[in-house]
This record gives C-alpha cells, sequence and structure tokens, in this order.
C-alpha cells in the first residue's frame, strides 16, 4: 500500500461485529482523524446464533448462508464508522467460524479453531507489511470469555506481529482490548434503574462482559463520545447478532448489557507508554519501539 497516512492501526477481531462492540468508537475517532484503520476479520460468523425471526433461516442448521449475509452487515457498519480497508484473514471464507467452546464445530477440518499457527499469522504479517501500522490491538489470552475462535485470533496476531517483525516492521505497540471493572459496575446500575423501560428479556451481569480487568491494568483510555451515533448506528448495522436499544443493547440471550462510547485497552507488548493512563493508542512522533521491546507481555506470546 503506497501513501500511507501518517498514523495506521490495526484490529484483528474474531467474527463480525465483535470489531464494532469493542472498538466501534475507536475506529470512527481515528478515521475521522485521519489515520489508517484496518480491520481484520478472521472468520465470517457463519455459526452465531440469529436474533430476528425473518433471518432465522440463515443460521448454520438451515440454509448455512448466515455468514455471507454478514459479509453485507459488516461492510453496512464499515461505512457507518468510516473505515475504508477491512479485509478477511486469508480471504472471505478460508476460515469458518469454530462454534462455541466444546461443541462438535470445533473438530471441522476447515474452522479457524484448527488452523495451522504460523499459515494463518502469515496472512497477517502480510497485511502488516502491507499497512506498516504503529499500533495492533486484538483480545487477551482468553479471547475475552473463552471462544475459541477469539483466543485463536489472539494467538495469530501476536504471531503476526512476530512474523512481521522478523521481516522489518515491528509494530510500537501491542493492546488487549479490556474494561475496568467500576466502568462495568457503573454501566449496570444505569441498565438497572432503566424499571420499567428495561426493553430486553433479563440483565446481563458484570461476568458476561468479556475482558473485564482491575482499572489499574488500563493503559490506555480513548473518550469516544463525540462517535457515539456512529458506534450505534454500526452496531444496528449487525442486525443477525445484536439488538439496539438506546444505551443498551443485547446479543442472542436477550440479556441487556450497557454500551460504552469510551473504550479502554491495557498494553502487552512494545515501547513504554509515558507515566498514568494515555488517552492515545498512537506512540509519540518519533517513538522507537525497539528500545523497550523487551517490555513484559501480561499475556506470555503467542503460543
Amino acid at each position: 500500500m503506497t501513501d500511507l497516512p501518517a498514523r495506521r492501526l490495526l484490529l484483528v477481531h474474531a467474527h463480525p461485529d465483535d470489531e464494532t462492540i469493542n472498538n466501534g468508537a475507536t475506529m470512527a475517532k481515528y478515521a475521522a482523524e485521519g489515520a489508517l484503520v484496518t480491520l481484520v476479520t478472521c472468520t465470517l460468523g457463519e455459526e452465531g446464533e440469529v436474533i430476528p425471526p425473518e433471518l432465522a433461516h440463515l443460521a448454520a442448521d438451515r440454509d448455512d448462508t448466515l455468514g455471507e449475509y454478514r459479509i453485507g452487515e459488516l461492510a453496512s457498519a464499515m461505512a457507518e464508522l468510516g473505515v475504508t480497508d477491512h479485509r478477511f484473514l486469508g480471504g472471505a471464507g478460508r476460515y469458518r467460524d469454530s462454534g462455541m467452546m466444546g461443541v462438535s464445530q470445533n473438530d471441522r477440518e476447515e474452522c479457524f479453531w484448527r488452523a495451522d499457527l504460523d499459515e494463518a499469522a502469515g496472512h497477517l504479517a502480510e497485511v502488516i507489511l502491507d499497512t506498516r501500522p504503529q499500533a495492533l490491538v486484538t483480545y487477551d489470552s482468553n479471547g475475552g470469555y473463552g471462544h475459541p475462535d477469539h483466543i485463536q485470533a489472539h494467538r495469530v496476531a501476536l504471531r503476526g506481529y512476530e512474523l512481521a517483525a522478523e521481516r522489518g516492521h515491528r509494530i510500537a505497540r501491542v493492546y488487549q482490548i479490556c474494561t475496568p471493572r467500576s466502568i462495568v459496575e457503573a454501566g449496570f446500575a444505569r441498565l438497572a434503574a432503566a424499571g420499567k423501560d428495561f426493553p430486553f428479556g433479563g440483565i446481563a451481569s458484570v461476568d458476561d462482559v468479556p475482558g473485564v480487568v482491575d482499572d489499574d491494568l488500563v493503559t490506555v483510555t480513548v473518550d469516544g463520545a463525540d462517535f457515539t451515533g456512529q458506534k450505534t448506528a454500526a452496531m444496528r448495522a449487525h442486525a443477525s447478532q445484536i439488538a439496539v436499544d438506546g444505551p443498551f443493547f443485547a446479543l442472542s440471550n436477550d440479556l441487556g448489557q450497557p454500551f460504552f462510547a469510551t473504550e479502554h485497552y491495557r498494553q502487552v507488548r512494545g515501547e513504554a507508554l509515558t507515566e498514568g493512563r494515555g488517552d492515545d493508542l498512537f506512540p509519540a512522533e518519533g517513538g522507537s519501539a525497539s528500545a523497550s521491546d523487551a517490555a513484559s507481555d501480561a499475556d506470555g506470546g503467542a503460543r
């Protein structure tokens, strides 16, 4: 890719909609500021549970066309966020959604969970060398909540980082997605206070939110308040998977969760931040990752 913008951000996600729920405001903010925001999605999300009854026929146990449908949803969501560089790992449909941990879909040869790590990471390394990002965002080592595709996305992201470094581009900062416990608890308090106006069948719990960490583990907080409308619109674009009502949303379990426009990250690789929590994923101009690349990796690296 030629004529790259000065700032370049890469996000690695497992399925369509993961990017918007976790990082939609961040993506919209940096895209609006002129940064190159590149999203790599590892599967089409073929095994997702469909919410609208009129789309139920798309499901894997019926027509098995949900993946194709979600390509369109993802394109619409990216248009809402202003993100123009979106790619599927190895090409659309190269790796199939593995389903939840412990189900028979985990054993399919084509599923992402069974993908050869170096092969999959090699596809990502090509994207890294093409876009030369300074910041990389993905999940923690448990994938946030134990989904096999999220765990594999974490492994692929870190291995891709290593392979690209071996070939000449070392990403300055690598982050895992997280949310401070105090913020999650406050969000659920707002949700409970909605009382009779609560739109869903029940309320989720703090334990249902992926990647909750103690507040002091957060490295960067990105204020996306000005992009709340764009994130909301992008979430609505993923209508097969997400139901949105005001400041709350629910997945297929119909349990409401709070909506967050301010998004949080924990740095796990690369150069050191200045003291205190930062507000920018990118290193200071002229910063060098190599000087402190030996910084500890909170997840122990790709395995």
